[in-house]
């Protein structure tokens, strides 16, 4: 058994309401949209963002019987997110299986993700909380200004550290940290603590695409659910390269840029360049660097009272640096 599947286990509970819910709330009258939807929504995937939703939910007090509902927001934006990073990304695989654009073309595939955002933003309005829409709309903003700051840094081996930041913030981090914000501002919680949310949320999500970085360069394709070394095929230079990049000459840099970027290598060229990375000594650098935002993460919850669900929270914080997928 995984690491990661007996820590997530304590969760199941979690899980399957969750899935509950967004079995009841997802249904469309087009087939394929069905088709789709049963294929990227309901289909394998982490629930990480709903999951921290209902915990933070609880955290703040939250009685409602609407909170797996409201969890399934923030599962369609990330899902329509990950449709559309995929045609960006011209992928074959997502979440160990075909990806919704390899299987019904790009066109659908982007549709499907336009209709998930739609159906968030729908979802969101019945909620009558002008401060959690106002949030999800800056939050779905940033992603999509996340994704053209990505784009137009593709084969970009000049990039910096601060604009590789600032494109994970936005692309991943913001809607982890939009997650605990809004469960705070449902649960009406005073400002201080939805501040205190949304810090824990942006730290734990750094953390997350720290580590998914990492994983790119070590896992197993089997384990990662989707093929390693992939950011570095599709030109997305990440910190893992970054770093390694930073100790070779000038020279060096321009030679690999031209031959990866102008499509000379060949796959030996990319299994040499990946374990460069991997023995470079950056892995274990930017693992350490995840550490803490972890441990930074952990520290905001310190001015909530001792629970079962801030024990809860902190066990799935921890887990971000130990996950193997």
């Amino acid at each position: 058994m995984h690491t990661d599947d007996s820590l997530l286990n304590q969760f199941n509970h979690h899980f399957e309401k969750i899935n509950e819910a967004l079995g009841k709330t997802f249904s469309s009258r087009i087939p394929l949209m069905n088709n789709i939807g049963n294929h990227s929504l309901l289909g394998e995937g982490k629930r990480l963002r709903p999951l921290l939703f209902v915990l933070s939910s609880e955290l703040c007090g939250y009685k409602g019987t609407d909170i797996y509902k409201l969890s399934t927001i923030f599962e369609y934006i990330h899902t329509a997110s990950l449709l559309h990073d995929d045609v960006l990304d011209n992928a074959d695989l997502r979440r160990k299986k075909p990806s919704a654009n390899h299987l019904w073309g790009s066109s659908a595939a982007v549709l499907s993700g336009d209709y998930f955002y739609s159906m968030a933003s729908a979802m969101a309005v019945d909620c009558k909380n002008f401060q959690f829409l106002k949030m999800l709309t800056d939050t779905t903003l940033r992603m999509t200004e996340g994704q053209i700051m990505e784009l137009s840094h593709t084969h970009n081996w000049h990039i910096k550290k601060e604009e590789y930041m600032e494109i994970i913030i936005s692309k991943t981090a913001i809607l982890i940290s939009s997650t605990c914000a809004c469960a705070a501002i449902v649960a009406g919680a005073e400002k201080q603590v939805v501040e205190d949310l949304e810090e824990f949320g942006m730290d734990l999500g750094i953390a997350f695409q720290l580590m998914d970085d990492i994983l790119d360069y070590i896992s197993c394709e089997e384990e990662f659910g989707k093929p390693v070394g992939k950011d570095l095929k599709e030109g997305k230079i990440t910190l893992p390269l970054i770093y390694t990049l930073s100790n070779l000459e000038e020279t060096e840099i321009e030679r690999l840029e031209d031959q990866f970027k102008n499509q000379k290598a060949n796959d030996e060229d990319y299994r040499k360049m990946i374990s460069i990375v991997r023995n470079d000594g950056v892995l274990e650098k930017i693992r350490s660097e995840a550490k803490e935002y972890i441990d930074k993460a952990s520290r905001i919850l310190n001015s909530f009272p001792e629970s079962q669900v801030k024990e809860s929270l902190l066990a799935l914080n921890a887990y971000m640096i130990t996950r193997q997928f």
